[in-house]
C-alpha cells in the first residue's frame, strides 16, 4: 500500500498560499506570493535534494498541477525538474482538464474513493505539494500518512491557509524536526490515534467556577 505524504510551507499564522513566486496564485487578490523565498539557504536546499533522491509519484490539486505543467517541463539540467518530469503525476480536480505533462492521470468524479484506491495500489508513495484544497479533502478523510510543515517566521494574515474547516480532531505524533539557520521549522508527524482530553482543574471546581461554567452554558 502507498503512503501519501503532504509537505507544505507556511507562515506562522498558517497562510500556505503562493510560498515560490509573486504570480504562482494571485487568487483573492493576493499579495505576498513568494514569500518563502528569502528563507532558503544550503540548509533547506540540502533537506530538498535529500527529498528528491527517494521513490515518488506526485499528487496534485488542479491548481498546483497546471502551476507545475507550466514551469517544470520547460527547465533543463535541473536535478528537481529531472525527477518530476520522468516520475508519474496524479491530478485530482472535480471537472476536466488538460494534462499535457507526460505521464499524468487525472482523478475525478468521486475523488475520495479514487484516491483510496489510489493508496491500495502498488507504487511508489505519494508526494502532495501545495494543492490547498486537495489537502483539505485529504485531512477531512484521514488519508494524510505524513505531513511535514515548513513554518517560517512571518505573519501574512491573509490567504489560503493550511488547517480548515473539514479538518478532523487528530492526535499528531512527532516523528522529526530540523530548524535552519534562517529559523525554519521544518516537522514531520503522523496520525497518532484519537485526541484524549485531560484537565489541569481538580475535581472539586469552586461555587464561582460553577456560577462561570452555568453561564457559559447559557450563553452568557
Amino acid at each position: 500500500m502507498r503512503k501519501i505524504i503532504v509537505i507544505t510551507f507556511m507562515s506562522m499564522d498558517g497562510v500556505m498560499q503562493a510560498p515560490g513566486a509573486p504570480e504562482e496564485d494571485r487568487s483573492n487578490g493576493f499579495r505576498w506570493g513568494g514569500w518563502m523565498a528569502p528563507y532558503s539557504d544550503d540548509f533547506t536546499n540540502g533537506i530538498m535534494n535529500a527529498l528528491m533522491s527517494h521513490s515518488f509519484d506526485l499528487l496534485l490539486g488542479r491548481r498546483t498541477y497546471e502551476i507545475f505543467a507550466a514551469y517544470w517541463p520547460f527547465i533543463q539540467d535541473h536535478s528537481i525538474a529531472d525527477k518530476f518530469n520522468s516520475i508519474h503525476k496524479y491530478a485530482v480536480s472535480g471537472k476536466p482538464m488538460d494534462l499535457s505533462w507526460e505521464n499524468s492521470t487525472l482523478i475525478t468524479g468521486d475523488v475520495v474513493a479514487g484516491l483510496r484506491q489510489l493508496k491500495q495500489q502498488e507504487g511508489p508513495d505519494l508526494l502532495v505539494h501545495g494543492s490547498s484544497r486537495l489537502v483539505q479533502t485529504l485531512l477531512a478523510n484521514g488519508l494524510v500518512d505524513t505531513l511535514t510543515v515548513w513554518t517560517l517566521p512571518l505573519t501574512i494574515g491573509e490567504g489560503k491557509r493550511l488547517f480548515r474547516e473539514g479538518t478532523q480532531p487528530v492526535d499528531w505524533k512527532l516523528v522529526d524536526v530540523q530548524t535552519s539557520p534562517k529559523g525554519v521549522i521544518i516537522a514531520s508527524y503522523e496520525p497518532g490515534g484519537e485526541i484524549k482530553p485531560g484537565s489541569f482543574v481538580g475535581d472539586n471546581p469552586s461555587e464561582a467556577e460553577l456560577a462561570r461554567r452555568k453561564r457559559v452554558a447559557e450563553g452568557g
